[in-house]
């Protein structure tokens, strides 16, 4: 399956969940993709250093997606795609934390941000 645009699998290996949730979502899979907000989002956390992690970086970035993901459409993707009922609030953010992945994929393709190797105390340069 070919990925979204600026998506790598770097970060999210497979984004087969997130096809299905557009399938569910209908006229609310417009939400569900990458806006120049986004973009502009991730530019100021990243410009102002308020996540120096990836862990944090996705943690924020989810948060900020949940509310753009319709839960039962996500559970019913959920369910689809791994065979569990999952409540929708859980399902819901499974999609959001896919849409964050891409967002840091397509974010390093934009050169809005660099992933650099992990030490203990954090990312290094």
């Amino acid at each position: 399956m070919s990925l979204p645009y600026f998506a790598t699998g770097e970060i999210v290996g497979d984004y087969e969940l997130l096809y299905r949730y557009w399938r569910h979502a209908g006229r609310r899979a417009e939400e569900a993709t990458l806006r120049r907000d986004d973009f502009d989002y991730l530019r100021r956390l990243v410009d102002r250093r308020e996540v120096s992690r990836l862990d944090e970086l996705l943690a924020r970035l989810t948060e900020y997606f949940r509310p753009r993901v319709d839960p039962e459409a996500a559970r019913r993707a959920v369910r689809e795609h791994y065979g569990v009922d999952l409540p929708a609030e859980d399902a819901r953010r499974m999609v959001a934390r896919l849409l964050a992945g891409w967002l840091v994929e397509a974010g390093q393709q934009w050169r809005i941000l660099r992933l650099r190797g992990w030490t203990e105390g954090g990312w290094r340069d």
